[in-house]
């Protein structure tokens, strides 16, 4: 299919749209979804937070009547099965429009293929591939739940130049400025989950919400809590109603009574030949609990064993223009490398300057 420049500038505007809902669509992907006929544009959504409505139904709802005979750009292939809600390619099929040009189709096993078969029975016209690489680039946490059981994974990290996180005394906040931790708050907000370990939240208290004006994010908070160290007092539980806190422990919810009491869920896995979390494990259970996009913010030991399971996607490493020296704490502990040809290996992707911190963004090599 030769696309046009209208078709390729409608797609990448339901692209956008789409950006703007990661982390806030869980456990639907975040669809962008744009209806045009005769160059003007009709209807703009994506999939609203919490995951509903999709973003069809919104953009159709925009467009009213004046639908009949448009083009709909959609980032991922309509639903077609009967859900909480009714499939958007039906929703597509009863608005009237005569085109439906998808970005790439769904890996959904309900719907893969099915969303367009349903759209051809009808006899619109259908055009799958516009931008299926950037599309699935965005939403690749999705894709990676439905085909490989796991999370995208984001690993981030704040030290200074010498790789530390905390003086010898333990005094780590705060290592970056402002506008550096503001940054690191809008990624919160693109990520469905913040994963810490348990030392984190026993040394730092954090409350693990996102802070990013105009946005509501009620991230879930993840704790790797092998033993089940956690008391209850720590500030994170003081909103579990609104912010849920999940606990990954090897202990049962017998054990736990307390801190279910004070809100949390607790995720029972396997110990690994270390004695510590099953972390593959672990991600597939919260894929399979719905989440996407997972953030984890450390400590370096939690950073450290995901890095050592090769179980992580991007890497968001902070800098601050400063040192502490050999006694203070490593952002990354022992890896087990003992040759070069087993180094962890990274692309740089990009850089950003806040003041006196700079960001480096890595994926996995």
């Amino acid at each position: 299919m030769k696309y046009v420049d209208a078709d390729i500038w409608h797609m990448r505007s339901a692209l956008n749209l789409a950006r703007t809902g990661l982390g806030r669509t869980a456990s639907n992907p975040s669809v962008g979804c744009v209806i045009v006929k005769d160059g003007i544009v009709l209807g703009r959504a994506r999939t609203a937070d919490s995951g509903r409505p999709h973003a069809e139904t919104q953009a159709i709802l925009q467009a009213g009547a004046a639908a009949k005979g448009a083009t709909a750009y959609v980032t991922l292939e309509p639903c077609s099965h009967h859900g909480k809600t009714p499939p958007c390619a039906q929703a597509l099929i009863d608005a009237g429009v005569s085109r439906v040009v998808i970005a790439t189709l769904d890996s959904d096993e309900r719907v893969s293929g099915q969303g367009v078969k349903l759209l051809k029975d009808a006899g619109i016209e259908v055009d799958v591939g516009l931008l299926e690489e950037e599309v699935r680039a965005v939403n690749e946490g999705y894709f990676l739940a439905k085909e490989s059981g796991r999370p995208l994974i984001t690993l981030k990290t704040a030290s200074t130049l010498d790789s530390k996180i905390a003086t010898s005394a333990g005094e780590s906040q705060w290592i970056t400025g402002e506008k550096a931790r503001g940054f690191a708050h809008i990624e919160r907000a693109q990520h469905d989950a913040i994963l810490v370990g348990v030392n984190t939240v026993l040394s730092d208290n954090p409350s693990l919400i996102t802070r990013v004006d105009g946005v509501d994010h009620d991230a879930v908070r993840i704790i790797l809590d092998t033993s089940l160290k956690l008391k209850g007092s720590e500030q994170l539980f003081d909103n579990a109603d609104e912010n849920p806190v999940w606990i990954i422990t090897s202990k049962t919810v017998n054990d736990a009574k307390m801190l279910v009491n004070k809100g949390a869920e607790i995720i029972t896995v396997s110990k690994n030949e270390n004695g510590q979390i099953d972390l593959p494990e672990a991600m597939k259970i919260l894929a399979d609990k719905g989440l996407t996009r997972v953030l984890v913010e450390g400590g370096g030991l939690t950073v450290t064993s995901f890095l050592k399971e090769s179980i992580f996607d991007r890497v968001l490493w902070f800098h601050n223009a400063s040192i502490l020296g050999s006694d203070a704490h490593n952002a990354f502990q022992d890896m087990g490398v003992t040759h070069l040809d087993k180094k962890i290996k990274l692309s740089h992707i990009d850089r950003r300057i806040f003041g006196e911190d700079m960001l480096d963004i890595y994926e996995k090599a």
